[in-house]
């Protein structure tokens, strides 16, 4: 499932989507928080340019506006279904987690983005 070649290991490890053989950050550690965006311009091993378009990543903010709502939803039924807590210490929970989890959120719809539009090539890099 997460072998290379899958979406999921592009997903999850923010390897470049097309060759999987190197980050597409600059630091692979996203509780950096100064260097959670940054990215490098292309892939060294298959040369992909990672900014596709002119502000090709605010296309991101919806794929994150889907994922903290998810978020969201879960942290909410964890703390009032599970553990009993009330509303307004469930709307705490939600924004702890929130806040807790933004750097990866991040990270991951920045990924999940990209890798809608570009799709793993064996090939890519070799000679």
């Amino acid at each position: 499932m997460f072998k290379k070649g899958s979406k999921i290991n592009s997903i999850f490890t923010g390897s470049c989507p097309k060759c999987q053989n190197e980050s597409m950050y600059e630091d692979k550690n996203p509780l950096h928080l100064t260097k959670v965006l940054k990215m490098n311009e292309t892939c060294s091993h298959c040369g992909l340019k990672y900014q596709i378009e002119p502000s090709f990543f605010y296309g991101a903010m919806y794929v994150s506006y889907a994922l903290n709502v998810a978020v969201g939803i879960v942290a909410f039924i964890v703390s009032f279904v599970f553990l009993g807590a009330s509303i307004s210490q469930s709307f705490i929970a939600i924004i702890i987690t929130l806040i807790v989890l933004f750097p990866f959120v991040l990270r991951l719809s920045r990924n999940l983005y990209i890798n809608m539009f570009i799709s793993y090539d064996p090939k890519a890099g070799q000679k």
